[in-house]
């Protein structure tokens, strides 16, 4: 298959295109770079280049290409909002290329958003349209182009993680090494769900031939590891204290980051390895974090 990947040479999506590649299929990869352009050219792939600030300016080069993996998205989360936006607009540009096709389109999404509010983990049967993460856009989103006939699979992401990234823990770690302490709200008991990057970017091409149309498929290893447990490795790596904050010093103490340090992530993905036989091989969150080399990310 000819297969067109948005994040081409992202943390997710560059594992995505070597996953593709070396199944056989043919990549044309959206980059934003010179530079990012060559590593796919080395690869075996084709570059296109061009920005989610203007999709207009690529989604013709859509046409050619049997199925559409979309990946890219603005990690600024300081604008998370304005970000959840843009990739709506992404995601409704790239429809309509794919309009009156059989051609599958798969979007990426947060596990966040099968969360019932039950207090049971998160799945993938799951989404709630009016849910307050704005990651919700994407979905809404997607279900339009679901309604409109085109085949819409949703990836839903946890922590992904490896050595060197772990998702918003990324953003944990400069933050903790700043205030001169690794901090938990409470008992830190609640939880995030995890999956090492390799195992993520093997679900996405499994989705891709596997997967059908409207479904939701959840990216997770580890359903369940506790703020507290994370930041105790995080303390240990930088060689400061783990401390519990009261719930009235999130705001102060992390800033932009509270509204995710204290909210509880914890998603399965039973369903997901029982429809695709997804089997995740890779480290743990825990393990990667234990791993990581915390003087190069000073």
């Amino acid at each position: 298959m000819r297969i067109f990947v948005t994040g081409a040479t992202g943390f997710i999506g560059s594992r995505v295109v070597s996953t593709l590649l070396a199944r056989g299929h043919q990549v044309t990869g959206l980059v934003r770079s010179e530079e990012a352009a060559r590593q796919l050219t080395d690869k075996g792939a084709t570059a296109q280049r061009g920005t989610l600030e203007d999709p207009q300016a690529w989604v013709a080069g859509i046409e050619h290409c049997d199925a559409v993996i979309h990946t890219a998205f603005d990690h600024d989360f300081s604008r998370f909002v304005e970000n959840c936006e843009k990739d709506r607009r992404v995601i409704r540009a790239i429809g309509s290329v794919l309009q009156g096709s059989q051609r599958p389109l798969l979007i990426t999404s947060g596990t966040g958003m099968g969360d019932n509010g039950d207090g049971q983990p998160a799945l993938e049967k799951y989404f709630n349209p009016a849910h307050p993460n704005p990651r919700v856009a994407s979905e809404l989103e997607g279900n339009q182009l679901l309604d409109s006939g085109i085949d819409v699979r949703v990836v839903r992401l946890p922590q992904v993680h490896n050595t060197e990234r772990q998702g918003l823990i990324s953003y944990y770690i400069p933050l903790a090494r700043e205030k001169g302490v690794a901090a938990y709200i409470g008992e830190g008991e609640n939880a995030w769900c995890a999956a090492h990057v390799d195992d993520v970017a093997e679900l996405y091409v499994k989705v891709l031939e596997q997967g059908k149309r409207g479904e939701r498929y959840h990216a997770v290893a580890e359903e369940s590891i506790t703020s507290r447990l994370i930041a105790e490795t995080v303390a240990t790596g930088l060689g400061i204290p783990a401390v519990s904050l009261k719930p009235e010093q999130a705001a102060e103490h992390f800033g932009w980051f509270a509204a995710f340090a204290t909210i509880d992530l914890r998603a399965s993905g039973e369903w997901t390895r029982q429809q695709l036989g997804w089997q995740p091989q890779g480290p743990g969150l825990i393990a990667d974090l234990s791993k990581m080399d915390y003087s190069a990310q000073s």
